[in-house]
């Protein structure tokens, strides 16, 4: 960090619930000045963080959705010949300067602002094994040259980096080492229960228990392939206030399944264990002692 860098510290917004080993982790990233790795499973809020680091430190935003066909140079910039070349033919735009089609990618783009930026690489793991290598030395030196005009961009102000991954691939390890890492831990009873009440505030108490209670067991069934994740719980308790589902209702069954289990092995597991007349739980004494405390 160099003498003259302003710290910035992440403190939490109020609509992110940031546990205190993350919001340590972003600090910890912030005051090395190198990216902040973010792993957990999907649905834990892994790109909202990103959103609300930015609000959090009042800096703009720039993203990188990261798709299987990304390469590295795409970040930096894309030189348009077929603008330039339709431009020679119909007489439009000046096509003897280069520079008129030299479109940034989101890392030129944070490298040429004026402001800091957070940048966010949104799902790094999509891409070939090799991405997360073709993109350290930019990260490490904040720079880069444009090949086709000799200009060299120098970032006027280091980013925010957080870089997202869903696991689905290993990354390597000289990209590791230049990160700072954490892995966000599924949300315990008491911290979801924070977390619920930024999106449906004042919720009845019962109803919230009785929901916590089915969801917690539903994410217990070794049977399901995909357990169900923040934000599937999130947009549960939406269709069930829409619905007029009672405390009741949820208490005798699990209204609305779709919203919660998203392929069709996981909802043929809970119509095989509600036709064999299996018991759902009713209090949090029906999951066992883990969630009893």
């Amino acid at each position: 960090m160099s003498e003259n860098s302003e710290f910035f510290r992440f403190r939490g917004t109020e609509g992110y619930i940031a546990s205190e080993p993350l919001i340590d982790a972003v600090n910890c990233a912030l005051a090395l000045e190198k990216p902040l790795l973010i792993k957990g499973e999907p649905g834990t809020g892994k790109t909202l963080l990103a959103r609300h680091v930015a609000e959090g430190l009042g800096m703009p935003m720039e993203s990188w959705n990261i798709k299987s066909t990304s390469k590295a140079t795409d970040g930096l910039y894309v030189y348009d010949t077929v603008q330039r070349l339709n431009d020679a033919r119909f007489g439009d735009g000046d096509v003897s300067d280069i520079r008129h089609y030299i479109k940034y990618g989101p890392l030129g783009t944070v490298f040429r602002a004026e402001n800091r930026h957070v940048l966010l690489i949104d799902e790094i793991d999509k891409a070939d094994l090799e991405f997360p290598n073709d993109i350290l030395h930019e990260l490490d030196e904040m720079r880069f040259d444009v090949m086709e005009t000799g200009d060299e961009i120098v970032a006027k102000e280091r980013p925010v980096v957080i870089v997202t991954s869903n696991n689905e691939k290993e990354l390597p390890d000289a990209f590791l080492r230049r990160c700072v890492f954490h892995f966000i831990e599924f949300p315990e009873r008491d911290l979801m229960k924070e977390i619920i009440d930024v999106h449906h505030k004042n919720l009845d108490t019962t109803l919230l228990d009785q929901v916590l209670i089915k969801f917690y067991w539903l994410r217990e069934q070794e049977e399901l392939r995909k357990k169900p994740s923040t934000s599937e719980l999130i947009d549960w308790i939406s269709v069930l206030l829409r619905g007029g589902i009672t405390v009741e209702q949820v208490n005798e069954h699990i209204p609305f399944l779709g919203a919660l289990l998203k392929n069709e092995q996981d909802t043929e597991a809970m119509q095989r264990f509600d036709e064999a007349g299996g018991d759902m739980p009713k209090a949090w004494s029906d999951l066992g002692p883990r969630y009893n405390q």
